[in-house]
């Protein structure tokens, strides 16, 4: 790959110590770019044979961890291979190379008036190979769903650096469903090279709604109303009072930071359906004691509308360096409980919590917010954390929505799955990756790999059973 490609001077290899969950760290041994599938598969063989950990990254979006080296070895970064290769209109794809982002898939298929449906809030810059691993959603996968259900093929590497290709542009057919398997794996049973992506039309009409209420609660159970009234928005997200006036510090957008609340509420189909739509969700805002509302004019307003959701996360670090965000997903119907159940678990444990809410499909964001210097504000954060996943699971819910297990939920697997449960899932992992040198230290609470149980990070100093 040349000279330039291959980094090891320890100033490089820091840029890859975590990724943008920044609580654990720990330096690869080597960084390697390789830009074609070849190149990656001759650095996976060399690997392989000598039993050295590699772990695929993307553009290092992710907050699980999963791109950290807890083992070392080679962290190996894909963003140079980064085109879309092409896009058939006729079958409504793309073939993309896995470096390329999210948000240029949908760039490159405008001109058809088709788009990518999957967008996470990091989608300008999170590539469609940590979509594919993570299983990432974002805003819409309440009517759209998640990655999985927009990758139809994959070229993949596998552990011995093999190459192979898994499903096509028709993912249906008499075999066993390796992509499906391989999607949300987070790396650790191939590393996915090229995917075909399947492709929707562009909406008819698409209206936004900005509304602000008193309480957190009282947006909760609008959302759930919204629903039971059989109405499916194209997306409903929330933030509360915190992210909200964080946001507004940031970006000045008008914001009402009075509220205790902000949805989003985005309907989109044809003119009649929406017109309709509009007035149940009008009514179950009006019921729950909206404060006030406003439908977007134009493209413009609407832009605007969604930037109070897609910087939140990004402004929080107005109010402190660090943020832990977490990715726990409950029932729907039990949302107003969820969210009381969060505020008083940060009040005991004395942690700022801003909330951030895919509120639609249950998925939760709650970000905590510290310093890592502060080792007892870390134990506090911690804990709420563990309190937080389990309150989830508690509620009927589960451990992550779109961030994926990683470092950062391995220990809280068993929570939600049995040891037989684990025990076939490390089976499923072994059979890809016999050595586990794929992305180890991952997910699986009892597989170890590599001749060593991993490096310390700072979550086992502070928690010694993790």
């Amino acid at each position: 790959m040349g000279e330039k490609h291959v980094l090891s001077h320890p100033v490089d290899l820091s840029v890859y110590e975590c990724d943008a969950e920044t609580l654990d760290s720990s330096k690869p041994d080597l960084v390697v770019l390789p830009a074609t599938t070849e190149e990656l598969s001759e650095v996976v063989k060399l690997a392989h044979a000598s039993k050295i950990p590699v772990v695929a990254r993307g553009a290092g979006t992710g907050l699980s961890g999963g791109a950290t080296c807890v083992r070392g070895g080679i962290s190996l970064v894909l963003t140079r291979m980064n085109r879309v290769l092409f896009v058939s209109p006729e079958e409504s794809c793309a073939l993309v190379q896995v470096g390329a982002t999210n948000v240029s898939v949908s760039q490159a298929a405008s001109r058809y008036n088709l788009y990518f449906a999957p967008d996470p809030s990091s989608q300008t810059a999170s590539t469609v190979g940590g979509n594919v691993a993570e299983n990432a959603g974002g805003p819409h996968t309440l009517k759209y769903g998640m990655t999985t259900h927009h990758v139809l093929g994959l070229k993949v590497v596998l552990a011995d650096g093999q190459i192979v290709t898994v499903g096509g542009v028709s993912r249906t057919s008499n075999d066993l469903d390796l992509a499906g398997i391989i999607v949300g794996s987070e790396g650790t049973l191939a590393i996915a090279t090229e995917a075909v992506l399947k492709l929707i039309p562009k909406s008819d009409k698409t209206e936004t709604l900005l509304a602000y209420f008193p309480s957190v609660g009282q947006a909760g159970q609008a959302v759930s109303d919204i629903v039971a009234h059989g109405v499916i928005p194209a997306a409903m997200e929330m933030i509360d009072n915190l992210t909200l006036n964080a946001v507004e510090d940031n970006s000045s957008l008008g914001l009402d930071r009075n509220a205790a609340a902000l949805l989003i509420v985005e309907l989109d189909g044809q003119a009649s359906a929406i017109a309709a739509e509009r007035k149940l969700v009008e009514s179950c805002l009006v019921n729950n004691g909206i404060l006030s509302s406003i439908w977007a004019r134009d493209g413009e307003e609407r832009a605007t509308i969604w930037k109070a959701r897609k910087t939140a996360f990004g402004a929080l670090g107005r109010i402190a360096p660090h943020g832990y965000v977490l990715d726990g997903v409950i029932p729907r119907s039990k949302l107003a409980e969820a969210i009381d159940g969060i505020e008083e678990i940060g009040r005991r444990n004395k942690v700022t919590v801003a909330n951030v809410y895919h509120a639609g499909d249950g998925n939760l964001h709650p970000c905590m917010l510290y310093h890592r210097d502060d080792e007892q504000e870390v134990v506090r954060v911690m804990r709420a954390g563990k309190e937080i996943l389990l309150l989830c699971v508690k509620l009927g819910g589960t451990l992550s929505g779109e961030h994926g297990i990683g470092i950062e939920k391995m220990e809280e697997m068993p929570m939600v799955f049995s040891e037989d449960d684990l025990e076939l899932m490390g089976k499923v992992k072994q059979c890809f990756d016999p050595d586990l040198v794929l992305n180890p230290g991952k997910m699986f609470p009892h597989l170890k790999g590599c001749g060593e149980s991993g490096r310390t990070l700072l979550r086992h100093k502070i928690f010694s059973h993790c």
